[in-house]
């Protein structure tokens, strides 16, 4: 699968895709061999891998070259949740990356593998540095957008999309705003303009046709509209497109549902990805199946090893894990408290209403209400955690 386009939009998912086994790992010499992978997607991953690297040390000073690979890396990053492919992109990218006043091509790519490891306002920083010197550049603003959509600013979000409209299809200009939109109280609005702009463009790439569909799921959820928002996964999935995040968002979807035994066969071949294996472990759990306790000890001991890191790329994930999973709601509330410090997406206010709610901390969950009153945010299930919380605390 290759990423043809910069990514708000595949890219909300890259920005939470920082979900695997371990940190990304940075390799101290290109000439490090760090092991051969197998590539699950199709053996033409594999191939195309060996014939960029081939092509990059045929000229290693070779700038496209490098560009070329690095963008490969992430992508696979991105579409099979693992991290270790960030670490061979800034490899890739290394020589170029620690100039004084890197070429605007690296400062884009650098800021992609920044928001990877959840180094937010540094790839902000470095898209900010690119912008100055290719304000025309569309996949700046589009990543722009999505960071600031990560940490809840949607003004600047908005800003932002309002830059990539003047440089942009209208398609993806559209994909843009609407992604704002429907988290401020006008999901039905954002519903409607951006199934309309899909209509018109029954060409779209497929990459960006799966970042749609998604959005378009999510936006039916938050008006209550179960059956269309599946209709919509459904439509994602049968673009054969390998990507990480509509697989969890369709799991999340069928275990809110009570429909576990789906989720199994959809993840049974996801183990290597932390957050489709956590979604994997609570189907077999709540479906009662054997493979349960093997798959939670797996979670426990990737999660233990990356406490002994310091590594915080998964805290959400972890939250719920230790919530759902090990009973422990003190520990699922002080990690979901931690994470929403850093990412506050919907899903980042989810884990902490519920952790909050669990360990009758009504206080902890202030920031996240907070949020869901000055957003406008809809979701039927937001409001119900909300109303529970207020009530707890009376």
């Amino acid at each position: 699968m290759r990423r043809l386009l910069s990514p708000v939009f595949l890219g909300v998912c890259a920005l939470v895709t920082g979900a695997a086994q371990s940190a990304p790992y940075t390799p101290q010499s290109d000439n490090e061999v760090l092991e051969h992978l197998p590539f699950k997607a199709s053996a033409a991953d594999g191939r195309e891998l060996r014939r960029l690297r081939r092509a990059l040390a045929e000229q290693p000073q070779n700038l496209e070259r490098a560009l070329a690979l690095a963008r490969r890396y992430f992508d696979l990053a991105s579409a099979e949740g693992d991290p270790r492919y960030v670490g061979y992109a800034e490899a890739a990218i290394r020589p170029w990356s620690n100039a004084a006043e890197p070429p605007v091509e690296i400062l884009v790519m650098r800021a992609l593998l920044r928001q990877y490891r959840h180094e937010f306002d540094a790839a902000l920083g470095d898209l900010a540095r690119a912008a100055e010197r290719d304000p025309g550049n569309a996949e700046v603003w589009s990543w722009r957008s999505a960071i600031l959509l990560v940490q809840a600013d949607y003004a600047g979000a908005r800003a932002a999309c309002d830059k990539l409209t003047a440089v942009a299809s209208a398609l993806l200009a559209t994909a843009c705003t609407t992604a704002v939109d429907g988290l401020n109280g006008k999901s039905g609005q954002a519903y409607a303009e951006l199934s309309k702009a899909l209509a018109r463009r029954p060409d779209a790439d497929p990459d960006l046709k799966l970042w749609i569909q998604t959005r378009l799921a999510e936006m039916a959820l938050r008006q209550g509209r179960d059956e269309l928002a599946e209709r919509h996964f459904k439509a994602g999935l049968a673009l054969g497109v390998t990507d990480g995040f509509i697989l969890a968002a369709y799991a999340d979807f069928l275990l809110d549902h009570k429909r576990p035994a789906e989720v199994v066969p959809m993840l049974r071949d996801w183990e290597r990805s932390d957050i489709l294996l956590l979604r994997l472990a609570l189907a077999e759990q709540a479906a009662k199946l054997p493979a349960a306790p093997a798959h939670i000890a797996m979670l426990k001991e990737r999660f233990d090893a990356s406490a002994l890191r310091g590594d915080k790329l998964h805290q959400q994930e972890e939250a719920r894990f230790h919530l759902y999973l090990q009973g422990d709601a003190s520990k699922a509330l002080r990690l979901a408290a931690e994470n929403y410090r850093l990412q506050r997406e919907p899903r980042d206010a989810r884990i902490l209403l519920e952790a909050a709610l669990a360990a009758k901390d009504f206080r902890a969950a202030q920031p996240a209400l907070d949020w869901l009153r000055a957003s406008g945010y809809e979701d039927p299930l937001y409001a119900k955690l909300a109303q529970k919380l207020e009530d707890g605390a009376k």
